[in-house]
């Protein structure tokens, strides 16, 4: 689903459940990690609007990026007796607990963006996610395409350890790389998913390997990290998109601004409208008893700078980054 489909989907849901006659108004409580990276803003952003469409009462817990954060704000939206949780976990692990409270008040929880761990599997209703192993086999394939023989260092920018998206983006573009002995991963560190974060990384890896004369390419988790990359090659006298090849995830609007200013290569997109088909799912559930799949997946696309990064930045824009 390209941004303009993206766009036309969103109005039209929205037409379709402002017509939605609920019994009562759903209260639906989100812990979300935090405001980290634009993508993660504009997930917010537009959570926030596809609630107001379905006339939800909408409450957000900040967590700033800490799942101790996270795990009060559950426990309080339980208190609260909302009718169901929304869930971005910063990390995979350490949930069962506070689930299992969740699951004995009868409350529906649905995870979004990011998965936990398979054994947590039976304490949320489903999960709205990308297939994030694809995000990042993409971004490997696009590589490997792009450089064809040339021998081809790559460093690579990690998200947050422990998170799932983390993991499964750097096993992802592991295998889009596999079987091309030219092109190897050289460093690899978390960058946490933070421009700064990213920035400082890159600084390290560029010191490490000959003042960036050694590095082919750069793999970033997300966007954010590769807009700090960016800066950090500029300020050494590299010229990224150029010198040094750029390809990461999300596509928020400032990787865009990059493209155009040939500063960056490519970038695989991850849509930021996964409170919809929550929204969509705890309704029916709700309303109907139907229980959604256990996975419900978004789609991906791959951008490049040979797709009017000035116009996909544009309307970027209208989707609240």
């Amino acid at each position: 689903m390209n941004f303009k489909a993206l766009l036309l989907a969103t109005a039209v849901s929205g037409a379709l459940f402002a017509a939605h006659a609920q019994a009562a108004e759903l209260t639906v409580g989100f812990s979300q990690i935090g405001s980290e990276s634009g993508w993660r803003a504009a997930e917010t952003t537009v959570s926030k609007a596809e609630a107001k469409k379905r006339n939800i009462n909408f409450k957000i817990a900040d967590a700033q990026q800490k799942q101790e954060n996270q795990i009060k704000a559950i426990r309080s939206f339980i208190a609260q007796g909302v009718d169901a949780i929304f869930l971005a976990p910063v990390v995979s692990t350490g949930w069962d607990s506070v689930l299992k409270e969740a699951k004995e008040a009868k409350i529906p929880v649905v995870l979004l963006d990011r998965d936990i761990d398979p054994a947590g599997k039976e304490l949320y209703l489903t999960a709205v996610t990308s297939d994030s192993v694809h995000e990042g086999k993409v971004a490997g394939e696009w590589l490997v395409k792009t450089v064809g023989t040339k021998p081809c260092n790559v460093v690579e920018l990690q998200g947050t350890v422990g998170a799932s998206v983390a993991t499964n983006r750097k096993k992802g573009f592991e295998d889009g790389i596999a079987g091309h002995a030219n092109v190897k991963i050289v460093r690899s560190q978390t960058g946490d998913f933070t421009r700064a974060k990213g920035k400082e990384v890159m600084e390290s890896f560029i010191k490490a390997e000959g003042g960036g004369k050694n590095i082919c390419a750069v793999y970033a988790h997300n966007d954010d990290m590769m807009v700090g990359a960016i800066q950090a090659m500029k300020e050494a006298g590299l010229k990224p998109g150029t010198d040094v090849l750029t390809v990461s995830i999300d596509a928020v609007p400032d990787i865009f601004k990059a493209m155009a200013a040939g500063e960056a290569n490519a970038t695989v997109e991850l849509t930021p409208n996964m409170a919809g088909p929550a929204f969509d799912a705890v309704i029916a559930y709700k309303d109907k008893g139907t229980v959604p799949p256990k996975w419900i997946q978004t789609e991906s696309k791959l951008y490049t700078q040979a797709d009017n990064p000035k116009a996909v930045y544009e309307a970027k824009k209208d989707l609240g980054y």
